[in-house]
């Protein structure tokens, strides 16, 4: 099995067709013809079913899709890394949600970048189910994230309670009933005690899936949202939000993930938890 015969293979899914894979690939349609040929004959399965209308997985095909794209990353990965300079002590690829980047993850590159002797550093957004998988996969080697999903080879430590609370655009909006209430996910639990709280109150109309879109949002158009206060302290300090007082608030706590083989050629590694104030 040769890397451009799964770099073949994905070219073909994100394109849906072997005549667009050539064309992304720049090669010619019998060489991807070859190189799928070469691959399914060596697993001995056929992998894409070709058709008027496309080409699409098979169940074989889709259940080397995962591998055939993280073999590919590692890969990619391994060329950065091998490509570093000599003054490079170590690498750390760092996965983030993005609820956690303001702040907390901000504070964590900022460290690493300021290193002597330096870190080399790549930084990945991505949602839980993501972040889980790079980790297990080792593209990433820590996480900043709400679950603490972890396996045997990787250490938890808790990173903060996240405080949610209640701002708006306008210091006289209603707690309840407020038809500029934004909905902002913040996880199962918040979504629960919200539910709680908020039982009598109108169904949003309008809610999205991070903090960052949400704040967003309510600053373009005004309105009224629960977003974490290390988020929206500096907009409430210049005025453009206000806190309610009135309104309860929520928690959400949020991890940080490492693979424990990673972190055993970091010098600086307890450095950095103490930097974050973690106590590991």
């Amino acid at each position: 099995m040769q890397l451009n015969e799964l770099r073949t293979l994905l070219a073909i899914v994100e394109t849906g067709s072997l005549i667009r894979a050539a064309e992304k690939l720049n090669v010619t349609q019998s060489t991807v013809t070859a190189r799928l040929k070469s691959l399914e004959a060596e697993l001995g399965q056929v992998l894409i079913n070709r058709q008027k209308s496309g080409a699409s997985l098979t169940g074989a095909g889709v259940r080397l899709h995962r591998y055939a794209s993280t073999i590919s990353d590692l890969w990619k990965q391994a060329c950065q890394e091998t490509a570093l300079p000599e003054a490079m002590s170590s690498v750390c690829n760092i996965g983030c949600h993005p609820d956690l980047w303001s702040g907390v993850g901000e504070r964590l590159f900022d460290f690493m970048r300021c290193l002597e002797p330096p870190v080399a550093i790549s930084v990945w957004q991505g949602n839980q189910r993501e972040l889980v998988s790079w980790l297990d996969d080792g593209l990433i080697d820590l996480a900043l994230s709400y679950s603490q999903n972890a396996s045997q080879a990787q250490d938890v430590v808790t990173l903060l309670d996240d405080q949610l609370i209640l701002v708006s655009t306008n210091a006289a909006s209603p707690i309840k009933f407020d038809p500029g209430y934004v909905f902002v996910e913040a996880g199962e639990e918040f979504g629960r005690d919200h539910a709680a709280a908020y039982a009598d109150a109108n169904t949003t109309r309008i809610s999205f899936g991070s903090s960052q879109l949400g704040l967003e949002y309510i600053l373009k158009h005004g309105g009224t949202a629960y977003l974490p206060k290390r988020v929206v302290v500096d907009h409430i300090s210049n005025g453009e939000l206000f806190r309610l007082e009135e309104a309860p608030d929520f928690t959400r706590r949020a991890f940080l993930i490492v693979n424990r083989s990673a972190t055993q050629s970091w010098p600086w590694y307890n450095a950095c938890l103490e930097l974050l104030n973690i106590d590991a």
